[in-house]
């Protein structure tokens, strides 16, 4: 018996044949399919019930931006206030804060004041840390100037808490650091300072005692002296500076390089006006010197009486200050699951599964695999 021939000269197409299209082949099934994606979402949908729900704290404050006053000190040092202000300033002082934040000794202090290692079940510290890491999210916002603190906690007042409790920390560790170095400041420019107050008394005794002559007073010893004892005081300071330096940097570092430079100019500047200075009466002491000694231990207390106000200035400081804008609340709907998504999904895959598994299984039963 010959095949049914269709309009076209071509022959029919037959269940089962290669060239039967996807549907015809998934059509028989469509209910199985759909039972098996219905019961795929159910199944999901159940389960999310049986997740504990997380919920998400979120607290903001505004990135502290405190300038040290030692910057403003170290401007009174002439030829040092670029290298100071260089060496003193942050780039990106929110990037510092976000670091503080996600450092050991906050992650720790949360560890032990919410006994986070019992709440996540583990046995050591550090891995309470990294899993206080992942549910913590801490971030600078690059247009707003804000530092914005998540964290996720199956506890919506214990995951309020702890964003609370990071901002509170910061403020003590930023008022820590710069009190001790405040006071580090603090206490050594008292000790210059009244090095300076008992010399600028001896220089002031000796210059009451001298006598002068006409010749002196025609050298005008107020300029000479002006001009040597501004070049011996930024002499004197950038010597501070460079001990300070050295105390915490390599000799080789481009700071204390600068700096050494820099000093070697004003040396040679202040020998230029001592050799300028002697003559035929080199021997006696004069009113020129004393007065020049004199005005030079008077700016060199200035210098160091300013200096010395400001470390106290900043000493009693409490740190940077940090603004709160949005303080911490125990959310009132959960963050996750999100059964709704995971039923729809869980859905959504089960019928792609159950697509692919009977339209395999046509395949493999029709009569050309069966031959």
């Amino acid at each position: 018996m010959n095949d049914p021939v269709t309009p076209h000269g071509q022959a029919p197409i037959t269940p089962g044949s290669p060239a039967q299209p996807v549907t015809a082949l998934l059509l028989p099934h469509w209910k199985r399919i759909a039972g098996t994606a219905l019961a795929t979402g159910v199944v999901a949908f159940g389960i999310t019930f049986l997740i504990p729900p997380t919920y998400t704290s979120r607290t903001s404050f505004i990135s502290p931006q405190q300038q040290s006053s030692a910057v403003a000190a170290m401007a009174s040092l002439g030829a040092l206030a670029n290298l100071a202000s260089g060496a003193s300033s942050i780039k990106n002082q929110a990037e510092q804060f976000v670091s503080l934040l996600q450092s050991a000794t906050i992650s720790d202090i949360l560890i032990d004041r919410h006994t986070l290692m019992e709440v996540y079940d583990v046995k050591y510290r550090s891995a309470a840390r990294k899993k206080l890491a992942e549910n913590v999210r801490i971030a600078a916002g690059k247009k707003d100037g804000l530092i914005y603190i998540e964290v996720d906690d199956t506890s919506a007042q214990r995951a309020a808490d702890m964003a609370n409790l990071y901002v509170a920390e910061l403020r003590k560790m930023t008022s820590s650091l710069a009190l001790t170095e405040a006071q580090q400041r603090r206490v050594f420019f008292e000790s210059q300072l009244k090095l300076a107050r008992d010399r600028l008394k001896t220089a002031q005794l000796k210059l009451q005692d001298s006598g002068f002559s006409v010749g002196d007073l025609k050298a005008e010893p107020k300029a000479a002296a002006e001009s040597f004892a501004r070049l011996k005081a930024e002499q004197t300071s950038l010597q501070v500076r460079l001990r300070a330096l050295q105390s915490r940097l390599a000799d080789n570092a481009p700071e204390i390089q600068q700096l050494r430079a820099t000093l070697s100019g004003t040396d040679a500047a202040l020998a230029r006006l001592e050799a300028s200075g002697n003559g035929s009466e080199e021997s006696r002491v004069s009113y020129v010197s004393r007065y020049r000694d004199y005005k030079y231990e008077e700016a060199l207390f200035e210098i160091f009486a300013r200096q010395y106000e400001l470390a106290r200035s900043d000493e009693s400081r409490d740190g940077a200050l940090i603004q709160i804008i949005d303080v911490a609340q125990p959310a009132d709907r959960r963050t996750r699951p999100k059964r709704v998504f995971t039923a729809i999904g869980a859905t959504v895959a089960g019928a792609f599964a159950a697509i692919a598994f009977f339209y395999i299984r046509a395949r493999r039963r029709s009569p050309s695999n069966a031959q």
